[in-house]
């Protein structure tokens, strides 16, 4: 028990009692609406209803800024249940309770309805209509137009806005988390005035609810009391009225309380001073005007049938404040403080700091995507980007450089753009709260939506509403959502361009890795034996075909052995294709099955191989030839690929560094493989001949 207590005390000490105070003030609300209560807690939560109202208020003027308030709308909203609630529970106390006398439903409404109006419910009916229409038609209509235009205006003005910031972040005057914290700010102004226009909308239905409530309460007391209790009509009428009067009253005064609070929320401009230091710093500031304003009062005064007294003694008070204004005004010119002249700013002259390096790797979405990268929202896409960087370099071998992530508005609202060394690679649009389904061939029907392409591989496919998800995958598309959309094209091209993002940094950080363990081979080979730029550009080759240089201790040792032979980077690369070749064919074709894979006739591999004749791998081609065999391997790869097998061509080493950089770029998915590189174990069936039958 001991060790249980200590548990319950530890986790109530942890617990922070604000996160209680919204949930109990919503309860007791509603308590107060079905619980009836007694004189004494009616008196309480009225008296806590004008406190709220009345620190709301100052509160309201004490702001500097008006997203530092940007709770009010919630505010607004509780306080108003808050006064209907107490209206429910007045209510039921003065029916129950009205025939025992004037403070039957407490000491707070009886307060209100002789102390305020003396007694006379005629005049309190009059007050009381008079404050609802001044809360109804002044003060509430007008702060709820003012919030929906200013939101109409803040959402207008907010492509400008996001341009100045960008202009700024470029420019180098602000960082990203300025940048960042300044959308943030401008998305929750347009938010705020968007809610304060709708939250207007409760206090004006307050003011309708208030004389609905009190001609409910003055026809239900007189009903109750001349009926039920058997009092005089005269007698009835001045309880039951008089407590519905002060009832309204006790009620109505801080409604407007709360509706002066929020016109002036809305209506103040954004300053680093609170109301009242705007007021005094901008009315107050013009000994002249209030001059002028003396003047007239003393001249109003001066007419026979006025209250002379009173306009020539507010008169001469202004007067004298407007004297004082004008003498410290006069005094500060006479006086003027020595300021030291600003030195003289030489036009900075341009250095090297003004040189950006361009980021290796860039991703630019347009608005509507940044929720998708953003660090505060938890962005999704941002948690896909580094598994893809990490699966990369688990797989491929080493670590491309990370992803610098920015918005740029000139791009369209659901677009983005991929960037290689600050030059476009890949363009796509990606919809939050939609699913792309991709047709991978085979489906059984069609979707409504907006028909586009995958960005990754030019698949066709359909952005889909969340509904259709489950009817999509029952047809057989492929679906995905937008962070996936834009990770999956991303990861696609950083494969494609594996070998561009090995760098000589990235190959120096490579063999650093690898002499933590083997520090003696890499110390053997680079640079004694070979320099740094011949292994990045072995490195390059192995990856511009899509061999993996995870094996880096194979790829050393093979290039240790033979580099003292030869230094061209093409040689060496043949060499490590062969000591890979295992693990290149298992990349192809996973398990130790026999390998399908095309062929050339031998006619058309003799004419190549005299073409190669000379030893140089740049050899050109007849161009019929050429055409020829464009044509017929394109096709061949296409028949592997519906068959769904790699499309490998198996040539002689003399011939496969020249057919692959020469049908690299025609048919990118074709993989060229040497004899050499194939292990003995493998069986192998041509499928294809390329240049003969089929």
């Amino acid at each position: 028990m001991a060790v249980s207590s200590l548990g319950m005390q530890g986790l109530l000490g942890r617990m922070n009692l604000t996160q209680l105070a919204a949930p109990v003030l919503i309860l007791m609300v509603l308590a107060m609406m079905v619980l009836p209560l007694p004189a004494f807690v009616l008196d309480v939560f009225f008296t806590f209803n004008i406190a709220i109202s009345i620190l709301v208020l100052l509160v309201a003027v004490n702001t500097q800024k008006t997203l530092d308030f940007s709770v009010f709308p919630t505010v607004l909203l509780v306080t108003t249940l808050l006064r209907l609630s107490l209206n429910v529970a007045s209510t039921r106390i003065v029916m129950l309770q009205g025939h025992t006398g004037p403070d039957a439903a407490g000491k707070v409404i009886e307060a209100f309805g002789h102390f305020l109006v003396g007694g006379n419910f005629a005049v309190g009916i009059i007050v009381f209509l008079i404050l609802v229409v001044i809360n109804f038609v002044v003060i509430t209509k007008g702060a709820g137009r003012v919030a929906e235009v200013s939101a109409r205006f803040t959402l207008d003005a907010m492509p400008g806005k996001q341009m100045a910031i960008d202009a700024d972040l470029n420019a180098g005057l602000i960082g990203e988390e300025e940048a960042r914290r300044r959308r943030t700010e401008i998305a929750r102004e347009a938010e705020f005035y968007g809610s304060m226009d709708g939250a207007s909308k409760f206090v004006r239905g307050d003011a309708v609810a208030g004389i609905i409530i009190m001609l409910l309460n003055v026809v239900g007391g007189l009903i109750v009391g001349v009926l039920q209790h058997n009092m005089e009509l005269g007698l009835a009428a001045k309880n039951y009225t008089l407590l519905t009067i002060g009832d309204g009253l006790v009620a109505q005064i801080p409604g407007l309380i709360i509706s002066i609070a929020a016109g002036m929320v809305v209506t103040r401009v954004s300053d680093d001073r609170d109301i009242g230091q705007q007021v005094m710093g901008q009315m107050f500031k013009s000994g002249k005007a209030i001059a002028i304003t003396a003047a007239i009062l003393g001249m109003l005064g001066m007419i026979p049938g006025m209250p002379n007294l009173v306009f020539l003694l507010l008169a001469a008070t202004m007067g004298w404040f407007a004297w004082r204004m004008i003498e410290r005004d006069r005094r500060v010119v006479e006086t003027p403080v020595k300021v030291a002249p600003p030195p003289v700013q030489e036009a900075m002259e341009a250095s090297w700091s003004d040189v950006a390096p361009l980021d290796v790797l860039g991703l630019e979405v347009g608005y509507r995507l940044i929720p998708l990268v953003d660090k505060a929202q938890d962005g999704e896409l941002l948690r896909r980007i580094r598994g893809i960087r990490k699966k990369f370099a688990q797989e491929v071998g080493f670590l491309v450089s990370p992803v610098h992530i920015r918005d740029n508005l000139e791009l369209k609202p659901n677009a983005y753009r991929i960037l290689l060394k600050g030059v476009e690679v890949g363009l796509g649009e990606a919809y939050t709260g939609q699913y792309l389904a991709i047709n991978p061939g085979r489906v059984a029907g069609t979707l409504n939506g907006t028909t586009t392409k995958d960005p990754a591989f030019g698949l066709p496919a359909v952005w889909i509403d969340a509904g259709q998800r489950d009817q999509a995958q029952a047809y057989g598309y492929t679906v995905v959502d937008a962070s996936t959309v834009v990770a999956t094209h991303l990861n696609h091209l950083i494969l494609t361009h594996a070998a561009e993002l090995l760098g000589r940094q990235e190959a120096q950080q490579l063999l650093d890795h690898l002499a933590k363990e083997m520090p003696k081979l890499v110390e053997d080979l680079v640079p004694k034996v070979l320099p740094l730029g011949t292994l990045q550009k072995i490195l390059q080759g192995l990856l511009e075909e899509g061999v993996h240089i995870r094996d880096m201790r194979t790829i050393i040792e093979t290039v240790a052995d033979h580099a003292a032979r030869t230094q061209n980077a093409d040689d060496l690369v043949s060499q490590v294709r062969s000591a890979l070749g295992r693990a290149i064919v298992q990349q192809l074709f996973p398990g130790n099955g026999e390998m399908q894979v095309m062929s050339l006739d031998p006619t058309l591999e003799r004419l190549l191989a005299q073409a190669v004749s000379g030893g140089s791998p740049n050899a050109s081609f007849e161009p019929g030839l050429a055409d020829t065999l464009l044509r017929e391997t394109a096709s061949a790869a296409e028949r592997q690929e519906a068959l769904g097998l790699p499309a490998v061509l198996l040539v002689p080493a003399s011939l496969r560094l020249l057919l692959s950089r020469f049908l690299r770029r025609s048919v990118p998915q074709l993989k060229v493989l040497s004899h050499n590189e194939v292990p003995e174990h493998r069986i192998i069936k041509v499928t294809s001949i390329i240049g003969g039958r089929t």
